[in-house]
């Protein structure tokens, strides 16, 4: 199966009065259509490792590889354009704009992007019904529980059809029984639509549903871990 994300040896320092070091010498390969854990202690790195394979940092050595394209080649607005034509994103907080409906947030990504407003508001609500809340998309972030706040920004991340979705922390703010909710919805997109999940947590039940832990200690890899429950999952091609 073709790698769709590839670290090579990614080294990342943050410099302040003190240098950091976040990302030790990195190698990491993510299959088209995996669903990926990265775990290990605060500190580690495990944020970083996202933002660097994301393209949403810089980092000082190594590479890359995003379907093939080095992130190392290109300049920021390319890497910007790469995100929004093949990226999604789902952070712990949501970061949904508080004065708009569930369905105007989501389609604010299209808008932007210069997608004309009759069609942005139809893939909204297609995205929407994706993660079930059709129902729900004239409310505003404050009258949605935590769990459908969650599944917003999930909808939102998959409304310009990404070729993967990162997530960090994507349980986080939930309580358990909303968190469960949240990565069996992650894994039934997986499954059913064949889409990429790189999901930096803590927690291990969200790293229990994927096809693979990544362990990180000190800014490396230190091991990988296939999870004992065996999932069975439909062939995708590439």
């Amino acid at each position: 199966m073709a790698a769709i994300v590839e670290a090579r040896n990614v080294v990342k320092t943050y410099r302040g009065k003190v240098a950091v070091p976040a990302l030790n010498g990195v190698d990491l390969r993510v299959e088209q259509g995996e669903m990926v854990a990265i775990m290990g202690p605060s500190g580690c790195g495990k944020t970083t490792l996202l933002n660097c394979l994301s393209g949403l940092d810089r980092f000082d050595s190594g590479d890359v590889l995003i379907e093939g394209a080095s992130l190392a080649d290109m300049s920021d607005r390319d890497r910007t354009d790469h995100r929004a034509r093949r990226m999604g994103f789902v952070f712990q907080f949501y970061n949904l704009i508080p004065v708009l409906t569930a369905v105007e947030n989501i389609e604010l990504t299209l808008l932007v992007a210069g997608v004309p407003s009759k069609a942005s508001r139809q893939r909204a609500l297609d995205a929407l019904a994706m993660v079930g809340l059709e129902d729900r998309a004239g409310h505003l972030p404050e009258e949605l529980s935590g769990g459908e706040r969650q599944r917003v920004t999930i909808a939102r991340s998959l409304v310009n059809e990404p070729a993967l979705v990162w997530a960090d922390e994507p349980t986080g703010d939930l309580d358990s029984e909303k968190a469960v909710e949240v990565v069996a919805l992650m894994r039934s997109l997986n499954v059913e639509r064949g889409l990429t999940f790189v999901i930096v947590t803590h927690d291990i039940a969200v790293g229990r549903a994927t096809d693979r832990i990544v362990r990180m200690l000190d800014g490396q890899v230190v091991d990988e871990l296939i999870p004992e429950v065996a999932h069975v999952r439909p062939h995708h091609a590439a």
